[in-house]
């Protein structure tokens, strides 16, 4: 599959433009490849109660299962500035549910596998099912 870089961080820009992030003021933008084509995004989403604040990964996974699941195959996100930020460990283990360790993300650092950026992770396999 081929995978453009380019359009998902365009997409992932435009989701940040849509944050509510008023506490903060540090809009975040998230967007991935599905395995099936389609392209999932979302945007974090402030609280004045800020333990029940959603990230952009939050509603990226809230818009893929709506849109019928899948496997995620490649993602990134970015900042206000329009910058490639790396998610937060919560994040990346959301990530690694619904994507696995082949999935690709953009880091400041270049193009990684979850794997990479989320070593030795807990997953399904590990309940015993």
């Amino acid at each position: 599959m081929d995978i453009d870089f380019d359009a998902l961080r365009r997409e992932a820009r435009a989701a940040c433009a849509q944050a509510y992030a008023p506490y903060s003021g540090y809009p975040v933008g998230a967007a991935a490849l599905v395995s099936d084509g389609r392209v999932v995004s979302g945007c974090n989403v402030e609280n004045a109660g800020y333990g029940v604040t959603l990230c952009a990964e939050c509603g990226l996974v809230s818009d893929l299962v709506r849109g019928g699941g899948g496997r995620l195959v490649a993602f990134t996100c970015c900042n206000g500035k329009g910058e490639v930020i790396m998610p937060c460990g919560r994040c990346r283990q959301l990530l690694w549910e619904h994507g696995g360790a082949p999935m690709l993300i953009e880091t400041p650092q270049g193009i990684l596998t979850l794997d990479e950026v989320l070593p030795q992770a807990f997953g399904p396999e590990a309940l015993g099912r």
